[in-house]
């Protein structure tokens, strides 16, 4: 069916829908904060050798650029401005860079930080042993039933290793020293001198200091030793004297500072190391700067490689299916954003939520752990959550080590604890449950089943939206199941119906004419960034609208609906400041013989809304 016959079918709330999303399409650079003169380049792929030195000789002599950081296998390339080169702003350069032939993406080396409200109050060993009887977890008083996890655990396993991405660690803490916690890299040789397996770096026997670019991931802050004290005591009793052997292994990654900061080309390059070192699940208890490419390619990578990324949504009490923060926001289907919770599965006061963009509730109030030089300490934040979800990713893998990222996310969201407080906060509605994730990776076969994923529509793009099918219809098939608790694997299936009620409206928006109705195209498509979610049964669907041209509209989705699902519509003002969301149902045409989406009794208030945002948006 061509796409002309489709207009007479669209409801009139789609086409002021679709047109409100092209208001609210984000800009190709923001003013954010980044790390001045430095700029992170991809290279397009195919051109070889010669086409990176071509680039190279460009960048240093045209372009006043000094090459910093190189990682040929992904054809990426950090870029400072050159000491004696005109003073040139971030942005001017990305532009300049964006238009060059030889580059895929150009974007600022983003600032990201910790985040922890910081350390409340610290107590010595003897203190922290004496807090409780032995066989507790001791760390939070949830009953998120880590104990009971403990007794159903095989006795017999492969060791887990999850990658501490942070500030690093106190390798020598008791704790850690005792129990043997603390990664080492097999194939590499302390103190020769000699990258032995080869990876790039020197005498990285236990993981790497990207902040220094040296062999020693030290803790010189305290969150990332507080962060791993919490994944090993997901898995064991840390305050048992003598300590048992740790059934897991932590990776040493720092490319935070002693400040907690970090930037996005230091985490870019940790996330590589754990992956290519074998990590399977991946700590990220950091968050901030603006929507990176890089670092999207980077999380990909981990995803290809079957890890599991969990990610702190944030201490700004913010909503981020609003204000988005990143990386949490990256809509992977590996990757787990976790909301920090109190001891009675409330939300915490300073935690970011999002109905559509967070994933789970854990542990993040007055959370014991460790802290440098043998001490130990409270600490709050969703920080402190996410290593609760990545301890029981790491107990569900050596329970089931075949399985992927993608399956250890739908088991963990799956078999949560419900908690009222949390509706409508975060997608799943409940906090994280250890034993019923550990149980039902027991009970779960392994599926090697994983999404295909295209990491161009993981949001915002820098580049101009680019149509995927033929005709101009914008129809694509691609996405991530979220939340649900279903043991089968989601198939991916191309449904035109639904489509078909989004697409042609963007031929009457009215960013497209003036005011007198004559048409005032100046660009062939639109580049946006909204979410829709797709409920059927006890499962949820996000796909990703990112594009909408003449043709219509370019829909990310993987997953099969069924008759009757409802398709909820989240619609943000150009200011970012107003919500609102609108649900429409999914029905089968007999006479057409394909889905569609039914906009029926859209809530007057809604429309009114959209009128009002958008009468400052026409064109004169």
């Amino acid at each position: 069916m061509g796409c002309t016959s489709v207009l007479s079918r669209v409801p009139r709330f789609a086409v002021m829908f679709v047109s409100m999303l092209a208001a609210a399409a984000p800009a190709a650079a923001q003013d954010l904060d980044y790390v001045p003169g430095e700029v992170i380049v991809k290279l397009r792929g195919g051109q070889g050798a010669s086409g990176a030195q071509r680039f190279m000789g460009k960048a240093v002599s045209a372009g006043g650029l000094k090459l910093q950081r190189s990682w040929a296998g992904i054809n990426m390339h950090k870029f400072s401005v050159r000491a004696d080169a005109p003073p040139k702003d971030v942005l001017a350069i990305v532009q300049e860079l964006q238009g060059d032939p030889d580059v895929e993406f150009a974007e600022p080396n983003y600032y990201v930080r910790s985040q922890s409200t910081g350390v409340e109050r610290e107590i010595s060993a003897q203190e922290f042993e004496a807090t409780g009887s032995s066989g507790s977890m001791s760390q939070t008083s949830a009953h998120i039933e880590a104990e009971s996890a403990w007794t159903i655990m095989s006795p017999n396993a492969p060791v887990v290793t999850v990658a501490i991405i942070d500030t690093g660690i106190d390798y020598n803490h008791r704790v850690f020293a005792a129990s043997g916690a603390i990664w080492t890299n097999p194939n590499e040789v302390p103190g020769n001198g000699i990258d032995d397996d080869r990876n790039g770096y020197v005498d990285d026997v236990r993981g790497w200091n990207f902040v220094a670019n040296t062999a020693s991931p030290m803790d010189d802050d305290g969150h990332g030793t507080h962060v791993a004290g919490i994944v090993l005591g997901v898995t064991q009793n840390i305050r048992a004297n003598p300590i048992s052997t740790a059934k897991i292994r932590l990776m040493p990654l720092k490319f935070l500072d002693s400040k907690g900061v970090g930037t996005t080309s230091d985490a870019i390059e940790a996330i590589y190391y754990a992956a290519n070192n074998g990590a399977q699940v991946l700590n990220n208890s950091w968050g901030g700067g603006g929507f990176s490419q890089a670092l999207i390619d980077a999380i990909n990578y981990a995803y290809s490689r079957k890890a599991v990324f969990v990610a702190a949504a944030g201490n700004s009490s913010s909503n981020n299916d609003a204000s988005p923060t990143y990386p949490a926001n990256y809509a992977f289907p590996n990757l787990i954003s976790v909301a920090a919770t109190n001891d009675w599965d409330g939300l915490a006061g300073f935690s970011n939520f999002g109905k559509f963009t967070v994933h789970v509730g854990s542990p993040g109030v007055s959370i014991l752990s460790t802290l440098p030089n043998d001490t130990f300490g409270y600490a709050n934040g969703t920080s402190m959550a996410t290593p609760f979800v990545a301890g029981v990713a790491a107990l569900m893998l050596r329970e089931a080590p075949a399985m992927n990222g993608y399956q250890i996310k739908n088991l963990i969201l799956g078999g949560i604890d419900n908690a009222s407080s949390l509706a409508n906060k975060v997608a799943t509605s409940g906090r994280l449950n250890v034993h019923s994730s550990v149980e039902r990776a027991k009970a779960t076969s392994p599926d090697p089943y994983m999404p295909a994923y295209d990491p161009a529509s993981n949001g915002a793009s820098r580049a101009p939206a680019q149509a995927k099918t033929a005709a101009g219809c914008g129809l694509v098939g691609k996405a991530i199941l979220d939340g649900g608790g279903g043991q089968g694997p989601m198939r991916m299936i191309a449904f035109f119906g639904l489509l078909a009620a989004l697409m042609a409206p963007i031929l009457l928006s009215v960013y497209l004419r003036r005011k007198d109705g004559k048409n005032n195209r100046r660009h062939e498509r639109y580049q946006i960034d909204s979410r829709v979610r797709v409920r059927f049964g006890d499962r949820e669907l996000v796909g990703q609208v990112s594009s909408i041209s003449l043709g219509g509209v370019q829909l990310n989705t993987d997953a099969w609906l069924e008759q009757g699902g409802v398709v909820t519509m989240q619609i943000a003002s150009p200011d970012g400041k107003d919500v609102i969301s609108v649900e429409g149902r999914v029905v089968w045409s007999e006479e057409q013989k394909r889905y569609g989406v039914a906009f029926q009794n859209a809530e007057d208030g809604a429309l009114a809304a959209i009128s009002r945002w958008t009468q400052s948006l026409l064109r004169t």
